[in-house]
């Protein structure tokens, strides 16, 4: 095995389960991350996110010492990139893609690189990104020889295999999913794809970079766009007096109909931010791709509609919103429809705030930045319903699917899951 110790770039949602499920398999693994207390949090065996089963792995590999985790990247024979690729904070709304996590990690390893290293770009990224991360790390070190000029020979690999796990089932999905590995070199794939066999039970099918850049981005665009449909089928359901949960269920029974479930939007850091990177390559060509993310982004605005409507039948409104994340069972809020509904609703004063989030502790740095955390108490379920008279189901959280449903009687209900 040409591979000794594994160096990953990036701890958070990805970047710690993969670091995690290669130290079990018992190579060295150096995880490194700029936040200082994620890295001695894992260190001691800990970790800094939620997710099922991941801290059972950390300990072990941690007290094995296959895992360490540090601020500074050492020599190791593959190097793996997941970092976020979030959008430049612009006043224009462009959500032009912002690759500078990228540039930085490719900045922080050039100095450690060797002749024979690997390195594997995971991060989802708009297509070219891979060709632009050997372009700086080429610039970095114009000593070795890399696969945009030098091909199958290049003294460095690169390749781009994007992740493709459910949170909430990251640890199985790691090792039971197929992988698409786009090499820049039919020698940057092979490589790779050695890679990935040591932990990976799934296919790992070869392809160029490009495409592989590509498939990840499509496959969260589908689902982007069957998620519009739904949710504009709700909007439609309402206005015509239709059960759309009904509707759907029925629809699906169709050999060849799967509609996905409507929400209260579409949040996380792939379905809302990837389709608008093929949006950002081809602007003229993607239209239902870039309407289905207005679509999508315009639904947490219908559901702010609705619940002030429904505030407006109190003397005193008391409002409690069922779940902070952006899908269920998970801490994420990166891009959480139901975070923005809970902060545009408080910014609006209509009403006392109660928020339900079982899976944190604290409310968000986005409230606390936004100076209305005196306005919202996060509190439990069964105190929210006791004081509310107006309850908002955000996240199918299983507390709040297994719950009692005899106190949600005597409230008005905007149920965008359809639990009740």
């Amino acid at each position: 095995m040409p591979f000794k110790k594994v160096s990953v770039i990036g701890l958070g949602y990805i970047g710690l389960p993969t670091a995690a499920v290669i130290a079990s398999r018992g190579l060295q693994v150096i995880g490194v991350d700029v936040n200082q207390k994620a890295v001695d949090t894992i260190n001691a065996g800990e970790i800094h996110i939620v997710e099922p089963d991941l801290d059972i792995v950390v300990r072990a590999v941690v007290n094995t010492g296959n895992l360490k985790a540090t601020t500074v990247p050492e020599t190791a024979d593959v190097f793996m990139i997941a970092v976020p690729t979030p959008f430049i904070e612009a006043d224009d709304d462009s959500h032009k893609p912002n690759l500078s996590y990228i540039e930085s990690a490719a900045k922080a390893i050039a100095p450690v690189l060797e002749k024979g290293n690997l390195v594997i770009l995971e991060s989802t990224s708009p297509v070219g990104t891979t060709e632009k991360l050997a372009a700086w790390l080429a610039e970095a070190r114009p000593d070795l020889s890399f696969p945009q000029t030098k091909g199958d020979t290049a003294d460095i690999k690169v390749a781009h295999c994007p992740e493709r796990v459910l949170p909430g089932y990251v640890l199985q999905e790691l090792v039971s999913n197929d992988r698409v590995v786009g090499g820049m070199s039919k020698a940057c794939s092979e490589l790779a794809v050695e890679l990935y066999k040591i932990f990976v039970r799934g296919e790992c099918i070869i392809t160029n970079a490009r495409t592989a850049e590509m498939a990840k981005l499509t496959e969260n665009s589908f689902r982007d766009v069957n998620i519009a449909f739904a949710n504009e089928l709700s909007v439609i359901c309402d206005k015509l007096k239709i059960n759309v949960w009904e509707l759907i269920e029925l629809a699906n029974r169709h050999p060849r109909v799967n509609i996905l479930k409507p929400g209260p939007g579409v949040g996380g850091h792939c379905i809302a931010v990837d389709p608008w990177f093929i949006v950002d390559s081809c602007p003229d060509d993607a239209k239902i791709i870039k309407q289905a993310r207005l679509t999508n982004d315009a639904k947490p605005h219908y559901v702010i509609d609705q619940v002030i409507k429904a505030a407006d039948e109190f003397k005193r409104p008391v409002i409690a919103c069922l779940g902070l994340a952006f899908k269920a069972d998970i801490d994420d809020l990166r891009e959480s429809p139901a975070l923005q509904i809970v902060e545009e609703l408080a910014k609006n004063n209509i009403a006392k705030m109660l928020a339900v989030e079982p899976n944190v502790n604290v409310l968000p740095e986005s409230l606390l930045e936004s100076g209305i955390e005196s306005g919202i108490e996060l509190t439990s379920l069964e105190d929210a319903l006791e004081k509310a008279n107006v309850v908002v189901v955000l996240v199918d959280h299983k507390e709040f699917k297994l719950a009692d449903k005899m106190p949600f009687a005597s409230k008005v209900v905007i149920d965008t899951r359809g639990i009740l």
